[in-house]
């Protein structure tokens, strides 16, 4: 049993998931400051105030408290904000994954069939290795 746990934690799935959510978690806390320390303020000094918890509404004996609720949607708003930007950012710097041909032409009857196949499936010609 103890080694097949090693075998679990040692696939290299795994330990690129390990990696993605440390790294997650943390760039969770950079957008958080993020939110705080710039785009709070930012909203404080035209708003007024940077958080809008303190807004309800009266309604017979209750008391609404949606300023909670536009908070909470403003800095999702932002936090997907950030997540479309950066990941805008990575795809610019990421390579582009040049695929190869996947389909070739057959030389009888022209039309394209699948790169590897040795017969047509449509004119039922044997194909030469060579052709491309």
């Amino acid at each position: 049993m103890l080694k097949e746990f090693k075998a679990f934690i040692m696939r290299a799935n795994i330990l690129e998931l390990a990696t993605a959510f440390i790294m997650a978690t943390f760039f969770g806390l950079v957008v958080a400051a993020f939110i705080g320390g710039i785009v709070l303020p930012l909203i404080a000094a035209i708003a007024g105030k940077p958080s809008f918890d303190t807004l309800t509404v009266t309604v017979g004996s209750g008391i609404v408290m949606y300023g909670t609720f536009l908070t909470a949607l403003i800095n999702f708003v932002i936090v997907g904000f950030v997540m479309f930007m950066v990941g805008k950012a990575a795809m610019r710097v990421t390579p582009k994954k040049e695929e190869g041909a996947t389909m070739k032409t057959c030389e009888f009857c022209k039309s394209d069939i699948a790169i590897d196949a040795t017969r047509c499936p449509n004119c039922t010609s044997q194909l030469s290795a060579a052709s491309a």
